[in-house]
């Protein structure tokens, strides 16, 4: 098996598991893509048309309204990245992703997927286990940052999420905790 194989292999195997003929065909059918640092992966009102997963390298995901950007999430290790909302029902993204480093990604598109998925009978499980995480994460996400002030927010970052801290620009952190730069300066002073 290719070494760029070897993450979604691992991820197929563990979450969703197929038939070894059926992983086989899956990872076959991925290819290779490479992106230089601050390309736009995704844009709003676009439609996803190819189930991507991230290989290599940070990618942040936001929101865009005339005023500014608001980083929602960032994705730092081997995981799908695709807006499944827009790739399973065909609609338009509301969301935007650029990468922050150069990056890897594995790529199938959309039709390809969907001919595997019912060849082996096992769409009908990918699409609702990778809904019922979405739904999971977001609920969680808006509990958090409904209840939870920037201080709380960052400490849970500083603990859950440290590769974030290391990886990624102080001002799109800022962004994700809806506080200024200078606000998180601060912050991170109370807290180290």
């Amino acid at each position: 098996m290719n070494s760029e194989l070897t993450a979604i292999a691992s991820f197929f195997e563990t979450e969703y598991p197929l038939n070894k003929e059926g992983l086989r065909e899956l990872l076959s059918l991925f290819k290779v893509v490479n992106y230089k640092k601050g390309t736009q992966i995704l844009r709003s009102t676009q439609q996803e048309k190819e189930l991507r997963f991230l290989n290599k390298g940070v990618i942040r995901e936001y929101y865009t309204t005339p005023e500014k950007e608001i980083n929602i999430n960032f994705y730092t290790k081997p995981q799908f990245i695709t807006d499944l909302s827009s790739f399973v029902n065909d609609l338009n993204t509301k969301k935007n992703q650029e990468s922050l480093t150069d990056i890897e990604l594995l790529s199938i598109g959309k039709k390809e997927f969907r001919e595997l998925l019912e060849k082996y009978q096992c769409g009908k499980s990918f699409i609702d286990l990778s809904f019922q995480k979405l739904l999971k994460h977001k609920e969680l996400l808006e509990y958090n940052r409904v209840t939870k002030t920037a201080d709380e927010l960052y400490k849970e970052l500083f603990i859950y999420k440290p590769n974030w801290l290391e990886k990624i620009p102080q001002y799109h952190i800022a962004s994700y905790l809806d506080v200024t730069p200078e606000t998180l300066s601060r912050i991170r002073k109370r807290i180290s």
